[in-house]
């Protein structure tokens, strides 16, 4: 799980409460950045947030298990995702452990998840997503959907995280799944 400085850090400790609750072991990587949104958007620290993760790592840990393909995991998910981010994944360039991370994620096949957070979009923004896509991440905006009639911002970010967790291949019930039309 990685955290980065874009608007959006509650799509992150929302996935790590998530994961406590279904006792999924979670490793968390924050960067410098998030620390300052984290404040701006949310009545949480940087302490509290880490406590919600089975493993934190420092973003500067290179040798961190989750920096190694051997290393196994189910995944990996960037929520949110800045635009700096995104664009280190998408060219591979691995100079902090949540990038490397991310870029070993997709060398070994498995799920990435990028929550990008940016609007509006500029052709160089939709080129990095491509980018990433092409490399096998999946662009995944935090985009709401208002067919479960949602009333507060929690039941928002819960439809995104369930979806971003069912995506992952974890079964949970913080999202409606469509049943077609009533």
């Amino acid at each position: 799980m990685g955290i980065t400085g874009a608007s959006g850090a509650i799509y992150g400790v929302r996935i790590l409460e998530a994961l406590r609750a279904m006792d999924v072991d979670s490793h968390l990587i924050m960067s410098r950045a998030s620390h300052i949104t984290l404040q701006q958007e949310t009545d949480l620290d940087a302490a509290a947030v880490e406590a919600l993760a089975t493993h934190v790592h420092a973003p500067d840990d290179l040798a961190a298990p989750i920096a190694s393909g051997s290393f196994r995991t189910h995944g990996m998910v960037i929520a949110p995702c800045s635009i700096k981010t995104l664009s280190s994944v998408a060219n591979s360039h691995s100079s902090n452990l949540l990038v490397r991370a991310a870029d070993v994620t997709l060398k070994e096949g498995r799920s990435l998840i990028l929550a990008v957070r940016e609007a509006p979009l500029h052709l160089g923004h939709l080129r990095l997503m491509v980018r990433a896509a092409e490399l096998g991440a999946v662009i995944f905006p935090p985009i709401p959907s208002f067919y479960a009639r949602p009333t507060t911002v929690d039941d928002l970010v819960d439809q995104t995280v369930g979806r971003i967790l069912a995506r992952l291949g974890l079964d949970n019930d913080l999202y409606d799944v469509w049943q077609g039309l009533t």
